[in-house]
């Protein structure tokens, strides 16, 4: 019992004293997690909008894909992409595996179905709540969508935040493809896993603290703008009659 509360007050001595180690690996973390999240917004958005609103055959199946999607395992996506990147794959010759741009592609490709399937699901509620409303004002459905994007804002903020939640995460992608190389790509979730293998507990305890204290405020935000996503739609009601 001792052995654990001295790890703890260690690692609560590293976060408080901004241990270098920590932070840079917590640094690494949020900005291979936040490009990810980015990317797989400006590719998901759109293309869950323009799921929502278009009508062509097979349709359904690829609504089921994308819920698919969702669950990909990491490993697999991982091991995916490490097959694009190695040497005899088409994408060898760029010399991206093992670096942060790897593991922000893993990372892309693990979180764009959630952004996908949470803006269609958006949208489309949208579009059905306010389409008559639209139409009537001369916007068809393609001339709608930023205006349902934009209405749609906080929740599809949640599926933003669900994503990062998703991404921030992960290990097995960004182990595969990124090696969990000291001072390249050593991230939070890898780090982990090491540290722990080492039997350094206070530098894995330290991240560990972090990466729950990043949980917990994905979610807190996520219930604020569920709170302000039920405002917002009252008042659109109200505006509408």
């Amino acid at each position: 019992m001792s052995t654990i509360g001295e790890s703890f007050a260690a690692a609560l001595a590293l976060i408080l004293g901004m241990d270098p180690a920590l932070r840079e690996i917590v640094g690494l973390s949020l900005q291979v997690s936040l490009t990810a999240v980015f990317l797989a917004a400006l590719i998901g958005l759109p293309l869950g909008a323009l799921l929502a609103l278009s009508s062509f055959p097979g349709r359904g199946a690829v609504i089921v894909l994308s819920n698919t999607l969702m669950g990909l395992p990491p490993v697999v996506v991982g091991l995916l992409v490490y097959l694009m990147l190695s040497r005899a794959g088409p994408f060898g010759v760029l010399s991206l595996l093992y670096t942060p741009t790897a593991m922000i592609i893993a990372q892309v490709v693990l979180v764009t179905p959630i952004i996908v399937a949470y803006s269609r699901q958006v949208v489309e509620d949208l579009w059905t709540e306010y389409g008559e409303q639209l139409r009537s004002l001369g916007a068809g459905r393609l001339s709608a969508t930023p205006t349902l994007l934009w209405e749609g804002r906080f929740p599809l903020t949640t599926g933003i935040l669900a994503g990062f939640g998703r991404a921030s995460a992960e290990v097995g992608a960004v182990m595969i493809v990124g090696g969990n190389i000291e001072h390249v790509t050593r991230v939070m979730t890898t780090a982990i896993a090491l540290e722990v293998s080492r039997g350094d507990l206070p530098l894995a305890l330290g991240l560990g603290i972090v990466l729950l204290i990043l949980s917990l405020g994905v979610n807190a935000a996520t219930a604020l703008l569920a709170m302000a996503t039920r405002q917002e739609r009252r008042l659109m009601r109200r505006r509408v009659a």
